[in-house]
């Protein structure tokens, strides 16, 4: 089943991204398969502020257990994580 990872950043906290995204990138490709996309969200600044972070997992409990071991949920970055069942409807490239 596919979640969605809602993750909004600490306000204040752009250096703490800046600092792990090494890691956190490493992290992700880690996941391989499971990984289906990612990227940041943008302030009206353009800086990152958030991430959206698309994984495939048996359950929730698997979702929670990735979104706890990103090296910037690990350094204290998100003020707040959403983890929700994600549909992938529209061009989804394994949709057959």
């Amino acid at each position: 089943m596919l979640y969605a990872l809602l993750c909004n950043d600490k306000p204040g906290h752009l250096q703490v991204r800046l600092d792990t995204r090494a890691a956190h990138l490493d992290y992700l490709n880690g996941l391989g398969d499971r990984l289906k996309f990612a990227g940041p969200f943008l302030g009206d600044d353009s800086k990152p502020n958030g991430s959206l972070v698309v994984i495939d997992a048996a359950d929730v409990a698997g979702a929670r257990e990735i979104a706890a071991n990103d090296p910037y949920a690990k350094a204290g970055l998100f003020a707040s994580v959403d983890i929700r069942p994600w549909n992938w409807a529209i061009k989804n490239p394994d949709s057959k």
